[in-house]
């Protein structure tokens, strides 16, 4: 409510030539320029909306009535953990160990871990807890080269069990817990729709830290909730998440798998060829991809993430962690694209277009703007900011179709995400090299010598700005800040 009494007092406060027929024309240049962006999210809203409330309850109802028979031959659940804290490595664990005990079928459980002591630790957890015996424990160790090995290591031990073609495996994150149920809910899957290959499920987060960051993570988690379910309309999802994803075993325990998580890389034209460190679920899901597997989105089904902001400050924060998510994206959403519509389907194709050229079509109404704002009136930033309040409240109304609840703080986060969140994918964009973990502070050496990294670097800063320079034009040009010069001009 106070949300909508600053909004109106805003709009009444607005100087009286704000609403002049001719200075108003302003208002629909950006308004124009906006309309596929919202089209698109409304299309998005009802995709999901079929699906969640008619597409996929069929698919529960019939996993429902299967009753047993749909459970697989065996589950496999592969956990990693490497430097989390005592008490959020207890929570996980129990949670894993409950559900698998509570799961009622033969269940072996796979831990990769890097210190003694974690394993210690884990095997008095599973002694407490008082396991069945078709429970299995492994324990895998390894040096701390990384969660690609980790994972590559805990898939070897998994095909050393010879898992079956009925077979499924849950890789989770160690920062990760199962609420109950999800094993029951989300295995039964592989049966109802037998030529799926992978599925992930919806996430809600407990957060260390000061209470925006809650609010942003449970933003954040509400947009990909609704998304989420839109793509798996079409059996795709836009990334298998490492915070709990379930495969076929067959396809987890393929040599080729095991190899493009383990060491995955790009060639780029402008900075040559260089490996992944981050991204391992964009790996797994880009080889589902390519290889033609179904995907899907289970919505009622749901992992609880134990959040650490990597600093304090929400800015830097923030910052560290959209550098982090988006580069996984922009490195690998490239070449899914170069699979084509035929492989993936028509919308999830224009799903992962959309989020390249997202990057500066959200930027457009901020830059024009403020380039109309200098150029023809200062008063079109009046214009702009009562577009974002009301726009922004619409689109955090519409989030209560995915969560019981919004705050009041959503439609600044939501901007905040929207214009900072462009910039920094235009920033990774030109710099996909520039690599780094945040929990563990680990950096990706590109092997260049101290010249050729200098020249990268000033390359990747030419053409970001080369590109900038390049849209703040056409958008001048699109909003006639800048007239084009007469045919003849030219002769």
């Amino acid at each position: 409510m106070l949300f909508i009494l600053g909004m109106a007092v805003f709009a009444i406060s607005l100087p009286p030539a704000t609403w002049d027929p001719d200075a108003s024309e302003f208002i629909f240049i950006i308004g124009g320029l906006a309309v596929w962006r919202y089209s698109w999210g409304l299309l998005n809203l009802i995709r999901y909306l079929i699906y969640r409330h008619i597409v996929f309850p069929r698919w529960r109802r019939k996993a429902t009535l299967m009753g047993a028979d749909a459970m697989p031959s065996h589950l496999f659940l592969l956990v990693t953990s490497f430097r989390i804290g005592a008490e959020t490595t207890r929570r996980v664990y129990d949670s894993v160990f409950r559900e698998a005990k509570n799961y009622g079928y033969p269940v072996t459980i796979v831990v990769s871990i890097v210190e003694r002591a974690d394993e210690a630790f884990i095997k008095q957890i599973f002694t407490l807890a008082d396991m069945p015996e078709d429970i299995r424990l492994v324990i895998v160790r390894i040096e701390g080269t990384g969660k690609r090995d980790a994972l590559a290591c805990g898939f070897r031990a998994i095909a050393k069990q010879h898992p079956d073609s009925e077979a499924v495996a849950a890789v989770i994150d160690g920062d990760s817990m199962l609420t109950p149920g999800l094993l029951q809910q989300c295995a039964p899957m592989f049966k109802v729709l037998p030529k799926i290959g992978a599925l992930t499920t919806d996430e809600l987060c407990e957060v260390d830290g000061k209470w925006i960051f809650r609010e942003w993570y449970n933003l954040r988690f509400a947009q990909r909730h609704i998304f989420m379910s839109s793509v798996s309309l079409s059996k795709r999802v836009l990334t298998l998440t490492g915070r709990m994803s379930m495969f076929r075993a067959q396809i987890l325990t393929r040599p080729d798998f095991i190899r493009q998580v383990e060491l995955d890389w790009i060639d780029h034209w402008r900075l040559g060829r260089f490996k992944f460190l981050t991204g391992d679920d964009k790996s797994s899901w880009f080889y589902l991809l390519k290889e033609g597997w179904p995907m899907i989105y289970v919505p009622d089904s749901t992992v609880i993430t134990i959040e650490t902001p990597p600093d304090n400050s929400f800015l830097k924060s923030s910052v560290a962690l959209m550098r982090r998510w988006f580069g996984n994206m922009l490195r690998t959403n490239g070449r899914a694209i170069a699979l084509g519509p035929k492989r993936m389907g028509w919308f999830p194709w224009i799903s992962i277009i959309d989020q390249r050229i997202s990057m500066w079509t959200s930027l457009t109404g901020l830059a024009a703007a403020l380039l109309a704002t200098i150029a023809i009136t200062p008063i079109a930033i009046l214009y702009y900011l009562l577009w974002i309040m009301f726009t922004r409240y619409v689109l955090t109304l519409s989030l209560l179709t995915a969560r019981p609840r919004v705050s009041a703080f959503y439609p600044f986060l939501l901007y905040y995400n929207q214009i900072v969140g462009s910039l920094i994918k235009t920033v990774v964009l030109f710099r996909l090299d520039k690599q780094k973990w945040t929990r563990q502070n680990t950096v990706l050496s590109s092997g260049r010598t101290r010249w050729a990294e200098r020249l990268a670097g000033m390359s990747s800063s030419y053409m970001h700005v080369f590109a900038f320079g390049i849209f703040l034009t056409l958008l001048a040009t699109v909003t006639g800040i800048i007239n084009l010069p007469e045919p003849g001009f030219w002769i």
